[in-house]
């Protein structure tokens, strides 16, 4: 194929056609700076990272708003999520498997050692080495080299001189260059792997804020961060730095925003939908984003797999009332699923085939589950496992309540105290009921809410799900250069999992949440996540 030098914006978007957000931020502005004090700290809230603050090892909301914060690759996302170039000079797509990057001259990690080639050639391999056990390893499988089997290094990456490698693939990856803005893919310096425990407590980056020193990090309570000056990519911040409080429940974060001791808060407690908007006037933010919510049955619970398993799937999830719960407890700031992705991702449809399991059908849910019944005749309690410092008991509670009148059963939520404990057992498979599961998109394409979440083996398929004719759609659809083709196949991959229902969709999610009078061009991004460096204090 000839040779082609593209610019990364007009390659990515032409892989997945122009990403529009309908509506905007009441209060959103611009994020070009109009005042403030430079050195003025923000605060934000958060939650205890699941992990230490590793890249390759953060696929969760907590560690990875700070990793975001304190890490820079080779891209990031604007606040409608378009790729710009970051540690990347340039990126060319040679062909569909061949992608050649170039990075800027004098980037530098905070310890004063240049960011080059190297540092994202080590930081990937680690990251994909199988005995390295990183969370986020399935992001590397499409580079050459890449294993499930055994420790092997990627081949698929070589090094041209110090500020240039190139990326082969083992098979075409049509959205690959779309992928690079993703925490996975960030740089590491020599430090990380010397002693990647103490690394991880105390992370080197490379982004525009760092840590504020030894002890920044205070477990279960906040995380400082201060403005790195060293950083001279797109994402300059214009404050001083951010305290990343780590709340018990949504309720107190909302109480510190009312009181003034809070700048700024990207989720609204479930009690108070209905009155924040009045309550922060042109303060309040309310706007579509790439987040689904859903429930995951585990495929190794009784009663949950094979045809009998199909069978409750489908019957619990009819026997929702998805409008009655987005209106009664999301003050319709939640819109009932359709599929497994979001509306404001290019390719996404409201017309697939199997569709109607997601709507409320207590007559078909109750038949269903009668069916499933001659199988196996039900026995136990069918619950629902979330972390209480969410903000999630009361959706759980009215879905289990309509699971249990339609079908007749013991339904119920199971509280876990935080997000960590409840995460702890999820990954380590020791969990023994359903839990509340989500996605916030990591870039702007359909397959990253398929691929990640439910092909064989993936990073976040925390059911355990494996469908071969599922696993080969997927693969067709990242294959296809042509944007709507591939699009096809991915539709065609979630009619499947709307008959085997690995997770039960629920809604799409806005971003709620609001700012207080202290900060201004406070501005929330297509994922949800304020855009923290173009915050001004004072």
């Amino acid at each position: 194929m000839k040779r082609s030098k593209i610019a990364l914006a007009s390659v990515a978007l032409a892989g997945i056609g122009a990403l529009a957000l309908a509506g905007c931020a009441s209060g959103g502005g611009s994020t070009e700076p109009t005042g403030g004090s430079s050195d003025a700290i923000v605060s934000t809230n958060g939650s205890e990272p699941e992990n230490p603050l590793f890249p390759a090892n953060t696929n969760e909301t907590g560690g990875g708003k700070i990793i975001d914060s304190i890490f820079a690759g080779l891209v990031y996302y604007d606040a409608d999520g378009n790729p710009v170039n970051d540690m990347a000079d340039s990126i060319t797509v040679d062909d569909p498997q061949n992608l050649t990057v170039k990075i800027k001259e004098g980037q530098k990690f905070t310890n004063g050692e240049e960011v080059n080639a190297d540092s994202f050639i080590n930081a990937w391999n680690y990251g994909a080495k199988l005995s390295n056990n990183q969370k986020n390893s399935y992001f590397f499988e499409d580079i050459e080299g890449f294993s499930y089997d055994e420790d092997t290094e990627l081949t698929g990456l070589k090094k041209v001189d110090d500020l240039t490698f190139t990326i082969a693939l083992n098979k075409p990856a049509s959205d690959f260059a779309l992928r690079l803005g993703y925490s996975a893919y960030f740089p590491l310096p020599q430090a990380a792997f010397d002693d990647p425990t103490a690394f991880g407590e105390n992370p080197i980056g490379n982004g525009p804020y760092k840590l504020a020193g030894d002890g920044a990090w205070q477990h279960d309570v906040e995380i400082n961060l201060v403005k790195n000056d060293d950083y001279t990519g797109g994402r300059q911040a214009q404050n001083g730095g951010l305290d990343i409080v780590f709340y018990a429940s949504q309720d107190a974060a909302y109480a510190d925003l009312l009181a003034g001791n809070l700048d700024v808060l990207d989720a609204i407690p479930a009690a108070s939908l209905a009155t924040y908007e009045s309550d922060l006037g042109e303060r309040a933010v309310n706007q579509p984003a790439a987040i689904f919510q859903s429930f995951t049955i585990p495929e190794n619970l009784e009663h949950f797999s094979g045809e009998e398993g199909k069978l409750r799937r489908q019957a619990i999830s009819m026997a929702i009332n998805r409008p009655e719960i987005t209106k009664t407890i999301f003050q319709d700031t939640r819109t009932p699923a359709s599929d497994f992705t979001s509306p404001v991702i290019a390719g996404w449809s409201d017309s697939l085939e199997g569709a109607d399991v997601l709507d409320y059908n207590a007559d078909k849910a109750k038949e269903l589950w009668a069916e499933a019944d001659k199988i196996s005749p039900w026995s136990g309690t069918f619950q629902i496992a979330y972390n209480s410092d969410g903000g999630h008991q009361e959706w759980v509670d009215a879905v289990s309540n309509s699971i249990k009148n339609t079908l007749g059963i013991d339904a119920s939520g199971a509280p876990f105290v935080d997000f960590a404990s409840l995460r702890t057992e999820v990954t380590n498979r020791t969990i023994t009921t359903a839990f509340r599961t989500g996605w916030q998109a990591d870039y702007p394409g359909l397959y990253n809410f398929l691929g990640p979440l439910y092909a064989t083996n993936a990073s976040s398929n925390d059911g355990d799900y494996s469908n071969p004719e599922f696993d080969k759609l997927l693969q067709d659809g990242i294959s296809n250069t042509d944007p709507e083709a591939a699009n096809e196949d991915y539709q065609k991959a979630q009619e499947i999992l709307l008959q085997d229902l690995p997770s039960v969709p629920l809604w799409y999610s806005n971003v709620n949440g609001g700012y207080a009078d202290t900060v201004q061009n406070v501005q929330f991004g297509w994922n949800s996540v304020p855009l923290y460096y173009a915050i001004t204090k004072g």
